[in-house]
């Protein structure tokens, strides 16, 4: 009788512990799944001097002039502000950078985006962004992409040289 009260109190147990697990809501996935391109590239490498964390908005039949509009301080992604970190002081579009972290935020143009980076940390977007709080403000060159870029990607070059492509649209920024 005594196993049976025990096995019936475990078997009880059991039952609202796993309904208490069921119940928890997790979210599905972004649209816009985060990303992140380091240099150097190679995962076996772990002296890392550059790493940017960003989220990949999706054309979806939309223009890039829609969802980036010319002209108009843009998050550079999707849903937080991308955010770069530089381990080692570099010259980022010919300026001297301090390592540290900093959002990375544009200003879309037909030849030429200007690419800022800001001390602002931990933002929405580019909602509240502020221009007192730029540490560097650059150009980076427009060039064309032969193919279709669907979701807004970035990676970096063998020279350390950073790419935004969106679209047709690729823009470069130098790392030294």
């Amino acid at each position: 009788m005594k196993k049976n009260i025990l096995v019936i109190a475990v078997f009880t147990i059991a039952i609202l512990f796993s309904n208490d697990l069921s119940a928890q809501k997790f979210s599905t996935l972004d649209k816009s799944q985060m990303d992140a391109a380091s240099f150097p590239a190679d995962y076996k490498i772990s002296d890392k001097i550059v790493k940017v964390v960003y989220s990949r908005p999706q054309l979806k039949g939309r223009s890039i002039a829609k969802l980036a509009p010319p002209e108009k301080i843009w998050r550079t992604g999707a849903n937080e502000a991308t955010e770069i970190t530089f381990y080692k002081d570099v010259k980022f579009g010919g300026k001297s950078v301090s390592a540290g972290t900093y959002s990375l935020f544009t200003i879309p143009g037909e030849k030429e985006w200007t690419i800022i980076l800001s001390t602002a940390k931990n933002v929405w977007g580019s909602y509240f962004y502020k221009e007192n709080e730029d540490v560097v403000r650059v150009k980076g060159k427009v060039m064309s992409s032969m193919a279709n870029i669907e979701a807004f990607s970035m990676t970096f070059d063998d020279d350390m040289s950073l790419y935004m492509g969106w679209g047709y649209t690729v823009v470069k920024v130098t790392i030294k």
